[in-house]
């Protein structure tokens, strides 16, 4: 008897990467089946993506159908954004959309129609048997940052084609294969907001009311609309006039007061932060203690420091101290092979 093909569900966002995803696998044998997840959008950008996803998929020859995810978005990516800003912290909401819609709901639903796997456009490479991660070929796309929260049981059904390609090898392959979206912009910022910005999204849910920016010495240098707007590090929007740039070295929403200094400040630097919902994909004695690799932004370069344990708290320390960690956002460890380790949230500073 022959042997069954392996069943793909494709993630397909309208964008390049997951059309050439799914248009890879096709090639390789693989039956596929693209699905574009519908998601919270306030400015309907997501009814054009839809329609490319479609069109993509009916370029390549597969069937193609519309996920309903609202109101799980909504939830679970939209909510927690808005609910840790009111707390003064920076959320990431495109490592909430992994864990719990692409990752989670995508992946599940796909399981039970009998999938294998499921694959999408990310910039990372997987080993299914081993259920591992680790950094894309282009590291300036690389998107390991943003799956730290996947787990790891999980990896073995997925899949992610692009991987060891370049960009420009993705557009070269899309043009190639007839894709329409050969020659589509990659989407930039917070995908559910489309156009509208992060600023006025967040005033619908959270009014702006007016408050003091302070210089290192605690005077009064400006006058803000709200520090929960605001995240350490940031430079602009502060409106703050002066020779050189400050950035947000401290805010606190009870008393809606931000802290700005300029760049060279002692109190932008971290020497230890403490992270908290930490999900590993190795052993954890291979990495409380240990020499890792971290980053807490996105393409920012990796530093080395230790990870360590105390009690139910992980501290990491890195060598060097480390300019603009922000409560909220994700702390990502790495080996020096580019594996990835796993990550967790920043929690206390």
């Amino acid at each position: 008897m022959p042997r069954r093909k392996k069943i793909v569900f494709v993630g397909m966002s309208g964008g390049v990467d997951s059309s050439v995803s799914a248009y890879l696998l096709k090639r390789a044998g693989y039956d596929v089946v693209g699905v574009f997840m519908a998601g919270y959008n306030i400015d309907g950008c997501d009814e054009k993506d839809s329609e490319d996803a479609r069109r993509a998929a009916e370029k390549i020859g597969i069937p193609f159908y519309v996920w309903d995810f609202k109101q799980e978005y909504k939830r679970f990516v939209v909510d927690y954004m808005i609910g840790g800003y009111k707390q003064g912290l920076t959320p990431n909401p495109d490592v909430m959309c992994n864990k719990e819609i692409k990752f989670g709901l995508f992946l599940e639903r796909a399981k039970r129609l009998g999938a294998d796997y499921i694959a999408t456009g990310h910039y990372a490479v997987v080993d299914p048997q081993r259920r591992a991660v680790f950094a894309a070929k282009d590291k300036n796309k690389d998107q390991t940052y943003f799956l730290w929260a996947v787990k790891k049981n999980d990896l073995k059904f997925c899949l992610f084609p692009v991987g060891k390609m370049l960009k420009s090898e993705v557009r070269r392959v899309a043009k190639s294969a007839g894709l329409l979206t050969a020659e589509k912009k990659d989407s930039q910022g917070i995908c559910f907001l489309g156009k509208v910005s992060i600023d006025d999204f967040l005033k619908i849910f959270i009014p702006a009311k007016e408050g003091l920016i302070l210089d290192e010495e605690g005077r009064e240098i400006g006058r803000h609309q709200g520090a929960w707007y605001y995240t350490v590090g940031q430079r602009h929007g502060l409106g703050v006039p002066g020779k050189e740039p400050l950035y947000v070295a401290e805010k606190n929403v009870k008393k809606n007061v931000i802290v700005a200094v300029p760049g060279q400040s002692r109190l932008l630097l971290k020497n230890e932060f403490e992270i908290g919902d930490v999900n590993l994909l190795v052993p954890e004695k291979e990495i409380a203690g240990s020499d890792i690799l971290c980053r807490v932004r996105y393409r920012q370069p990796l530093f080395p420091g230790r990870l360590s344990k105390k009690g139910n708290r992980w501290i990491f320390q890195p060598q060097k101290s480390q300019k603009f960690v922000a409560e909220g956002q994700s702390a990502v460890f790495y080996d020096k092979k580019g594996r990835m380790l796993g990550g967790g949230i920043i929690a206390e500073i």
